[in-house]
C-alpha cells in the first residue's frame, strides 16, 4: 500500500518542480553562457602568460632603475604631451614595469600601458588595460564576454538575469533533492543521491547525474549568484544603498591636501577640478567604482573622474619625484610589491600610493603623500575595515579566481563546468521525457495548480517571498511576473 503524502508534498514539491522547471527551460540559456565565460575566465592568468610573454617578460638581469628613468623612456615612447595617470614598478625580478596613461579613444577604466624592462627601460610592449587587475586585451575580451555579451549596458542585463535566477533555480532544486532523498530513504536507493547512478538508462540515468553532481555544486553556486548579483546594474545597486545605509562600505584615501599646502601652490586649480577629483577618490566611491566596472575597479585613477581632457589641461605633477613618493609610502603601511603610483591631477591634490595585491593575505592599503613635502595626508588600512567590508573584498577575488591564485581558478572552473554540465542534462531530461507518440515532441511540464492547494499561510508566505526578491532583485522580479502572465493565459487556453 503506498504511503500517502505528506500534507506538504501535495503543493510545495509540485511547486518547487514547476518554479524550477519552467525558470531552468526559459532562463537556463542565460545561465549558459555566464557560466561558460565565467569558466573560460578562470583559466585566463596564464592564457596571459602565454600570449603576452614578451611584454609581461623582462630579459635583463640586474638592479632596477629609478622609477624616474623608467616614466621618462616611457614618456619619449608616447610623447610629451600624453598625461601620466598611473605607474606600476615590477613587483618581482624578470617582471616588466608598466607606465599607464588616458587615452580618449579607449573605453572606461581603459588605459594605454608602456612595459619596460626595469633594469634597462628597454620597451617591452604598447597595450591597452583593463581595471585594477591590470587585464590585458584577450583577458578584457572574456571579461567584457562575461559581463555583457560586448553589447554594452544592454548587455549586462543578461548577466544580472543569470545570477539572480542561478540561486533562485539552484534553492528549487535543492528543495526538490530534499524531497528525492526521503522517498529514497524509504525505498533504500540512496546511492545515487550524492553518486551518480551509471548503471541506470535514459531518463534516470541523466537525473541521476544532474541531481548527484547539482548536490555537490550547490554552494558554489549559491556563491556564483551572490557574488554575482552584486556587480548588476538592479540588483547590485539596492544592494549598494543597504550596505552604505548600514556603514558597510568600504573607505577610499582622500586626495585633497591641506588648506595651508593649496594655498601656497603655484597654479592651484579652481574649485571645479577639486570636485572632479573628489568625486574620484571620496570616502564613498572607490568600492562603487570597482563594483560598477564589473571585475575592476578604475585603473587611470583620477583621470577616470577628470577625463583626459581636463588631466593634461591641469598642472603637470613633477614625476622625477616618483621614487621619493614611493619610498615615503614603504616607510608608512606599504609593504607589498604589487603596488600602484598615482600622479596627483591638480595642484591641489595629493600623490597616492595603493597596494594591488588581491591574492591572500589581501594587501589593499593606500596613502596619500603631499608631494612637496613627502608627509602623508590621509591613509587606509585594510585591517581596520569593518567584517562586512572585508566580507565584501574577499567575496569578489574568490569570484574572480584571485585570491588563491590557481587552486582558486581551479575551483571556479570546475563549478562553472559542472552548471554547464547540469544545464545539458536538464534539457536532455526534457528530450527524454517527450511523448514517444503524437505530442508536442517535448517533455511534459508539470502539473500546474500546486499553489491554489496551498494552505493559505503556504500561498502568503509564497507571495510575500516573491516580492520581497521582487523589490530586492527588480530584473528578476520582472522575468518571474512574466513567466506568471505567460503560464496563466496558456493555462486558460488549454482549459
Amino acid at each position: 500500500m503506498a504511503t500517502p503524502a505528506a500534507p506538504r508534498d501535495r503543493w510545495l514539491g509540485p511547486l518547487l518542480l514547476r518554479l524550477h522547471f519552467y525558470a531552468a527551460i526559459l532562463v537556463a540559456p542565460f545561465i549558459l553562457i555566464s557560466a561558460a565565460s565565467g569558466a573560460l575566465y578562470a583559466l585566463t592568468p596564464q592564457l596571459e602568460q602565454l600570449v603576452y610573454a614578451e611584454e609581461l617578460t623582462a630579459p635583463s638581469e640586474g638592479p632596477p632603475l629609478p622609477l624616474a628613468e623608467q616614466v621618462a623612456a616611457a614618456q619619449a615612447h608616447v610623447g610629451e604631451d600624453a598625461v601620466v595617470t598611473a605607474i606600476r614598478p615590477a613587483p618581482e625580478s624578470g617582471d616588466t614595469t608598466r607606465v599607464m596613461y588616458a587615452d580618449d579613444s579607449l573605453g572606461e577604466s581603459e588605459s594605454r600601458a608602456i612595459m619596460l624592462d626595469p633594469a634597462t627601460a628597454e620597451i617591452r610592449g604598447d597595450l591597452t588595460v583593463y581595471g585594477t587587475s591590470g587585464s590585458l586585451p584577450l583577458r578584457t575580451w572574456v571579461d567584457q564576454l562575461h559581463r555583457n555579451l560586448h553589447l554594452g549596458e544592454v548587455g549586462r542585463l543578461y548577466s544580472e538575469l543569470s545570477a539572480s535566477w542561478l540561486g533562485v533555480i539552484a534553492l528549487a532544486g535543492l528543495g526538490l533533492w530534499i524531497r528525492r532523498a526521503r522517498r529514497a530513504r524509504r525505498t533504500r536507493r540512496t546511492r545515487d543521491l550524492l553518486l551518480p547512478d551509471l548503471q541506470a538508462r535514459g531518463y534516470r540515468r541523466t537525473l541521476s547525474l544532474h541531481s548527484s553532481v547539482g548536490a555537490w555544486v550547490l554552494l558554489g553556486a549559491l556563491f556564483l549568484s551572490a557574488t554575482g548579483i552584486t556587480w548588476s546594474q538592479y540588483g547590485g545597486g539596492n544592494i549598494g544603498t543597504i550596505r552604505e545605509a548600514f556603514g558597510f562600505t568600504t573607505a577610499a584615501v582622500s586626495t585633497e591636501l591641506p588648506q595651508e599646502t593649496t594655498a601656497g601652490a603655484e597654479g592651484t586649480s579652481d574649485t571645479g577640478d577639486m570636485d572632479g577629483m573628489e568625486g574620484m577618490t571620496g570616502k564613498d566611491s572607490g568600492e562603487h567604482a570597482e563594483h560598477e566596472s564589473h571585475h575592476e575597479a578604475p585603473a587611470a585613477g583620477a583621470a577616470e573622474s577628470a577625463g583626459p581632457g581636463e588631466a593634461a589641461a591641469a598642472p603637470r605633477a613633477d614625476l622625477g619625484q616618483i621614487d621619493r613618493v614611493l619610498a615615503a609610502g614603504r616607510s608608512a603601511n606599504i609593504d607589498t610589491g604589487l603596488v600602484e603610483i598615482r600622479p596627483p591631477a591638480d595642484a591641489g591634490s595629493a600623490w597616492v600610493v595603493e597596494e594591488i595585491q588581491r591574492s591572500y593575505p589581501t594587501k589593499v592599503d593606500a596613502i596619500a603623500i603631499d608631494g612637496s613635502t613627502l608627509e602623508v595626508v590621509d591613509r587606509t588600512d585594510f585591517a581596520e575595515a569593518d567584517l562586512a567590508a572585508k566580507l565584501t573584498r574577499w567575496g569578489i577575488d574568490l569570484h574572480m579566481g584571485s585570491m588563491f591564485g590557481l587552486v582558486n581558478q581551479i575551483v571556479l572552473f570546475v563549478i562553472a563546468s559542472a552548471v554547464v554540465a547540469m544545464i545539458i542534462w536538464g534539457y536532455l531530461m526534457w528530450w527524454q521525457r517527450r511523448p514517444t507518440k503524437g505530442g508536442s515532441g517535448f517533455g511534459k511540464p508539470p502539473r500546474r495548480g500546486a499553489l491554489r492547494r496551498a494552505p493559505w499561510w503556504g500561498a502568503a508566505l509564497v507571495l510575500l517571498a516573491a516580492a520581497g526578491i521582487g523589490l530586492m532583485l527588480p530584473l528578476m522580479g520582472v522575468s518571474l511576473a512574466a513567466f506568471v502572465i505567460v503560464d496563466t493565459i496558456v493555462g486558460r487556453l488549454r482549459r
